[in-house]
């Protein structure tokens, strides 16, 4: 039986995992250093079909694990260290077992939200703070909020966030933005937005929840507080890419690029699936979509190299 290795324990590497199974070829996930992927840091998850109530994030990982187990999946609690993709099989170096081989990869370790490194920030994930405005922005109807960045991914944010919220105060730490000019013009003609330049996040407030911001000037050094319910962080993410340090095809942000329509990589027997390859859509359900591609593809390439 082909040994195939599944790098990720999110959407995509579980709805993977599954189809692989679901094929008798069981993989080994190997779940990382975040298991469950980003859908652990969430409270509730309306927008993924088959749950009218809708789940906690937790939760909803938590029953895509076992479903893959009932399969037969097996799992690691390790994360991989080092790659060698120069020839097969294989050979994945985890951090704390032994080197193994596998005759397939699939890559579903996604992309990890920037954040400012502050303690509440961190704290308050899930109550008030949010890197996903299309995940989150439903539960904000006629609150004031605020999103941090001024690239695209920002005006993009408080664009969308305007659907719901009453006010979306852009806060930027420069005086000039770098998004397009289209995204700025956009973000300015909203009568709901309202730019904060020149002033960083220094703390946010609440106990259970996010109740304000604390923002300080970064030309006076001037601090004060602003009454809020959302803090959402529009300063992009860094794909998990880093095991396979320039062994495979990635774009200039360090996404990996798959051949159009497929989740073949520019490595054969190596495939990629979720937000690890898709800087544009970044929600659950496309990140499971992406993995049943590409389980199917692995199992595809398998037998036409039998």
């Amino acid at each position: 039986m082909a040994r195939i290795a599944v790098l990720g324990s999110g959407p995509a590497g579980f709805t993977a995992a599954l189809y692989l199974s679901r094929a008798n070829l069981p993989p080994l996930m190997f779940e990382g250093v975040e298991p469950g992927g980003q859908l652990t840091t969430t409270t509730d998850v309306d927008n993924f079909p088959g749950f009218p109530e809708g789940l906690m994030g937790p939760e909803l990982m938590e029953r895509m694990k076992a479903q893959c187990a009932r399969f037969g999946t097996t799992f690691s609690a390790d994360t991989i260290e080092s790659v060698d993709l120069s020839k097969r099989p294989f050979v994945l170096k985890p951090a704390y077992g032994e080197a193994q081989e596998f005759d397939a990869i699939i890559i579903a370790t996604g992309a990890s939200a920037r954040y400012l490194g502050l303690d509440n920030e961190k704290r308050l994930l899930g109550h008030g703070v949010s890197a996903c405005a299309t995940c989150d922005g439903f539960f904000f109807q006629q609150q004031e909020v605020a999103v941090v960045g001024g690239g695209d991914t920002a005006m993009e944010e408080a664009t969308f966030l305007t659907k719901f919220a009453s006010k979306v105060t852009l806060i930027h730490r420069r005086k000039d933005l770098r998004a397009s000019k289209i995204m700025q013009d956009r973000a300015r003609a909203n009568n709901r937005i309202e730019f904060l330049l020149e002033h960083k996040v220094v703390d946010v407030l609440g106990e259970d929840s996010v109740t304000g911001i604390r923002v300080q000037n970064t030309v006076t050094g001037e601090e004060r507080d602003i009454a809020l319910t959302g803090l959402f962080l529009g300063i992009g993410h860094t794909p998990n890419t880093q095991p396979f340090g320039g062994q495979i095809d990635t774009d200039k942000s360090g996404y990996i690029n798959c051949k159009p329509g497929s989740s073949y990589t520019s490595v054969p027997g190596v495939f990629a699936a979720g937000d690890v390859q898709d800087s544009e859509y970044r929600q659950a359900i496309t990140a499971a979509g992406s993995g049943c591609m590409a389980a199917l593809d692995c199992e595809r390439w398998l037998e036409d190299q039998e």
